[in-house]
């Protein structure tokens, strides 16, 4: 199928980039529903184009009514994604004499507002800063039509929930749709709020699964010994390009030194970062200039890197939907990628939610030269915090108490 085979206008057709040669599974079926004006509720995996799903019918629909005001709202989870969508929408829009806009947190409001003292005719935004412009009187809904949750399931597990029933509220009466990734209770819920009880719902693959053209590889290592796993894999493969996960900003910057130290070019990013900071070294990384970035999971949605190879969990999250958005940064627009987790005794269950969310049986393997020697924890074998500092009191009284007898005219 060709996408002016989608009742897109030929200006729209012209302005998608030559490297997209055909409409993916989730453009071929939402497109068309979205220009029939209907609710969407639109389930697909990370790096499957839903971008240009919701986007190219939006902005046809907004250039047949010929709007001057803001007439189409995309809310997003994460500056990098806010920013992200813009810009592939960007010349999309200009090819039918429409302007994009983006406003988020981590930049200057009273810059955004400057810019948007000129129509947007759509605006991206995170919740926050969206409902800071309303209340501030910049941006206004009276003539919006179409409002898009873009990685909605994100935006619950981020707790948007009361700023996008808030954002909702003032909505006028138009088409709402919901895309995500994975479909969790909470989204259902959302779903039944502010969707019409005659909305669609899409589904372009499996769900909660992740791209088949992913190669996944689950490496059982011990705890202690992560960092270098992770550097001699980095060496033994000679990747140029990898995007490596942790759960905390602390682990992020402790392991990018150790990287550092040991001859990898790499850069933490996480959301203690200044926003100029982030762009920075997300653009740096896109250059070339770092061969590995270690970020947290406030990136997990925003990222978009054109072929990046492999994905790496050096730490597997505690939320199994969060390893599919992971992952999902590789093989995007129909590519190949590899997706490695270095796994400890503590992160089991982790790894047996993802397998169950996912329906695989990804299996653990061992690294060589990595032997695992840690014992997993049990009840009887793990001493509870509080022992624990009982025991180095009553140690350092002893050392005091020995120190007392070998010096006594101390």
């Amino acid at each position: 199928m060709l996408f002016s085979e989608l009742s897109l206008c030929t200006q729209l057709v012209k302005a998608i980039p030559t490297k997209i040669i055909a409409p993916s599974r989730v453009q071929q079926l939402a497109i068309p529903v979205i220009l029939n004006n209907q609710d969407v509720l639109a389930l697909a995996q990370t790096g499957s184009g839903k971008t240009y799903a919701y986007g190219l019918p939006i902005l046809q629909r907004i250039s047949q009514v010929s709007l001057m005001n803001l007439a189409a709202v995309v809310i997003v989870p994460t500056r990098e994604l806010a920013s992200q969508v813009a810009q592939n929408l960007h010349p999309l829009a200009q090819a039918l004499g429409l302007r994009v806009e983006h406003a988020c947190g981590g930049e200057a409001i009273e810059s955004q507002i400057e810019r948007l003292t000129t129509t947007a005719n759509l605006l991206v935004a995170t919740p926050g800063r969206l409902l800071a412009l309303v209340q501030q009187g910049v941006v206004t809904f009276s003539e919006v039509k179409s409002v898009v949750l873009d990685e909605a399931d994100r935006l619950l597990d981020m707790g948007f929930v009361k700023d996008i029933n808030v954002l909702m509220s003032m909505m006028p009466a138009g088409q709402r749709l919901l895309f995500s990734a994975t479909m969790p209770v909470a989204l259902n819920t959302l779903a039944q709020q502010i969707l019409s009880a005659t909305h669609v719902r899409i589904q372009a693959q499996v769900l909660n699964s992740a791209v088949d053209d992913i190669a996944q590889t689950v490496y059982h290592v011990n705890k202690g010994s992560k960092a270098q796993a992770l550097i001699h894999l980095v060496h033994t493969n000679q990747w140029q390009q990898a995007l490596v996960f942790v759960n905390a900003k602390a682990d992020a910057d402790a392991l990018c030194k150790k990287l550092l130290k040991a001859g990898v070019r790499a850069a933490a990013l996480h959301g203690d970062k200044e926003q100029a900071l982030r762009s920075q070294t997300l653009e740096e990384f896109k250059t070339g200039i770092h061969n590995l970035l270690v970020a947290t999971d406030v990136l997990a949605r925003g990222i978009h890197i054109d072929a990046l190879p492999v994905v790496i969990n050096f730490d597997l999250p505690a939320q199994a939907a969060v390893y599919v958005h992971r992952i999902g940064r590789t093989a995007r627009a129909g590519l190949t990628g590899v997706a490695l987790s270095l796994v400890s005794h503590s992160e089991l269950a982790y790894l047996e939610a993802i397998n169950t969310l996912t329906t695989q049986s990804l299996r653990l393997n061992e690294l060589a030269g990595f032997a695992v020697t840690d014992k997993p924890l049990s009840g009887s074998s793990k001493r509870a915090p509080r022992d624990k500092q009982a025991n180095r009191r009553t140690m350092n009284k002893r050392s005091a108490s020995d120190f007392s007898k070998r010096n006594p005219t101390r």
